[in-house]
């Protein structure tokens, strides 16, 4: 195994620590991953599927900061040299967006884990643009057939 330096922007790198494949993936950066916490981030382009009329749109802001959760346990995995897992949104708690992204700007989303516990994961999530804080909230994922 290779040892990684961050931040990891090659995106092919990237899109395999993930389940989603394009035109569904919502992350293109690793900016830093430590035991506990992640940060990932997405440059918003025209091509991504959630913007429209230059707006990155609020399902695909809610997208972006799951896949910064399942960032997260596919680069454990990585580390294990096994392929990332399936993952599910177990639940959304008290999203708040403040703004959406526009196009052409990068959007970095810190993922702190709450609790992890058989598959279960419990994050606080915040995303940012240029350090402004530009949604928040908590979500509950589950790794598929973890629990089996």
């Amino acid at each position: 195994m290779t040892t990684q330096v961050f931040p990891i922007l090659d995106k092919t790198f990237v899109e395999q620590l993930i389940p989603q494949k394009f035109p569904f993936v919502m992350v293109d950066k690793l900016l830093l991953y430590e035991e506990g916490s992640v940060t990932a981030g997405l440059t918003i382009v025209t091509d991504n599927i959630f913007t429209a009329e230059a707006i990155f749109q609020e399902s695909g802001l809610i997208e972006h900061m799951a896949q910064s959760v399942a960032i997260y346990t596919g680069y454990q995995y990585f580390l294990k040299n096994e392929p990332a897992p399936t993952g599910y949104i177990g639940s959304i708690n008290g999203i708040q967006i403040q703004r959406l992204p526009k196009l052409g700007e990068d959007v970095v989303t810190e993922v702190t884990i709450l609790q992890e516990f058989m598959g279960v994961t419990l994050v606080e999530m915040c995303s940012t643009i240029a350090g402004e804080v530009i949604a928040t909230g908590k979500m509950k994922t589950v790794i598929a057939g973890a629990n089996e």
